[in-house]
């Protein structure tokens, strides 16, 4: 018996469920990419961590920068009810996309993280803007 078998697989409905929830609460760079360039953004894009000056040098297009810190209902009410949010930080080896989409979901609102980050955004190979959102 090998470590992959040493647990049974899931049934396949265990395992349909499993990635339906995981794609109800995540989205991926590709997907995020292919909405921004083909006008089909449907969804608030949010930069959750760092400075102004580090957003300002470099950001997906079209992102707001609101670090996951300064997110309050007050702060939420700027977009209409049912607005989905997509968050993203740093990269996989930051957890301020998580606490971010903690944050708005224990706020009642809406969220996916967008795995991968920036250096998801990067290794994709797909441009980044500069400046102010």
């Amino acid at each position: 018996m090998s470590y992959v078998t040493e647990f049974p697989a899931a049934t396949p409905e265990d395992t349909r469920q499993h990635f339906l929830t995981r794609l109800r609460v995540e989205t991926d760079c590709a997907d995020v990419h292919h909405a921004i360039t083909h006008q089909e953004q449907d969804f608030v894009l949010l930069h959750v961590v760092g400075s102004e000056a580090m957003f300002a040098r470099r950001h997906l297009p079209g992102a707001i920068h609101l670090p996951h810190t300064q997110m309050s209902a007050e702060r939420m009410q700027a977009w209409p009810d049912g607005t989905l949010f997509v968050v993203y930080c740093a990269g996989p080896h930051c957890n301020g996309a998580d606490r971010a989409a903690l944050k708005l979901a224990s706020l009642g609102l809406p969220v996916k993280i967008m795995i991968g980050g920036i250096t998801g955004w990067e290794d994709e190979g797909y441009a980044f803007a500069q400046g102010e959102a």
